[in-house]
């Protein structure tokens, strides 16, 4: 069980991408404002299919929920996105880009898990993004340095992971996601094992952050009030293998307090129907 107090959540960071490398080599398409297009897409394991056919979208700086019921491909459409599996059918680009190498370079992925490195301290497993791109340990250092304030963690720089709550390891990787520099952020069920208190506190500084830094995100939740906050567009999954059973517009602006957004009539409807879609999708 943590023991270390909750630092308070600082407001969102304005991130820019520290690199231009994916405006290049883009095919037609990437045209427009699209960042992402995801097109009569399916996958299967063996005999397994995970998913059937599936069609998104997204725009520059446009964030998409998918809700699904459990197993039903969401993580796996994600790695699908990211290049880090080919779809045994339909197309996937990212800015235009389809080749999965390409995909990869684009997208920045948060998987359900931190997976922060306990022998790293907090700055350095927030910097390993940088790392990764050859950018020497100390540059990286300074790079991530100045964010800790921002993130709500000034002071724990120098903490183990197991010296951090668990909304602290989920800021220090989501720091960690976007000093990656990709214009594509994936997250996979971000604040998955977090308490109730700790997740509504998070989905709000998350909403901020989304929209202060201007990236193209897709969030995977079985959380449907968090799709409804966080997102633009909210696509809702059946069971596997998983198809496209409804498209939900979000009902309040990203920047409206969660208190307010959740409270409002216009979330309860689309909360419903989200719920609606998921039991019926079930039958």
């Amino acid at each position: 069980m943590h023991t270390t107090p909750e630092a308070p959540l600082a407001e969102p960071p304005s991130l820019t991408r520290p690199d231009a490398e994916a405006a290049q080599g883009t095919v037609d398409g990437s045209a427009r404002g699209q960042a992402l297009e995801v097109a009569g897409v399916g996958h299967s394991f063996g005999e397994l299919q995970a998913i059937e056919r599936v069609d998104l979208a997204a725009r520059e700086g446009e964030v998409v929920g998918v809700v699904g019921p459990s197993g039903c491909g969401k993580s796996t459409l994600l790695e699908l996105i990211a290049g880090l599996r080919e779809p045994a059918v339909g197309q996937i680009a990212v800015e235009g880009e389809s080749d999965a190498d390409r995909r990869l370079a684009r997208c920045a992925y948060m998987p359900q898990r931190d997976l922060l490195l306990p022998w790293l301290r907090a700055i350095d497993n927030a910097a390993l993004a940088l790392r990764n791109r050859g950018v020497p340990r100390r540059a990286a250092r300074r790079a991530a340095a100045p964010l800790f304030d921002r993130f709500g963690l000034a002071g724990f720089e120098s903490a183990r992971p197991s010296e951090l709550s668990g909304g602290m390891r989920q800021r220090v990787a989501f720091l960690r996601t976007l000093l990656a520099g990709k214009p594509v952020l994936l997250l996979d069920e971000p604040f998955a094992g977090l308490d109730a208190i700790t997740r509504a506190e998070m989905q709000e500084w998350l909403a901020g952050a989304l929209l202060d830094g201007g990236r193209t995100a897709v969030l995977v939740t079985h959380d449907v009030e968090e799709a409804l906050y966080l997102s633009d567009r909210v696509v809702v999954l059946s069971p596997r293998p998983a198809r496209v059973i409804a498209e939900l517009t979000g009902p309040a602006p990203r920047m409206t307090p969660r208190r307010d957004a959740v409270t409002s009539l216009a979330f309860v409807e689309a909360r419903e129907r989200a719920l609606a879609a998921l039991a019926g999708g079930r039958r």
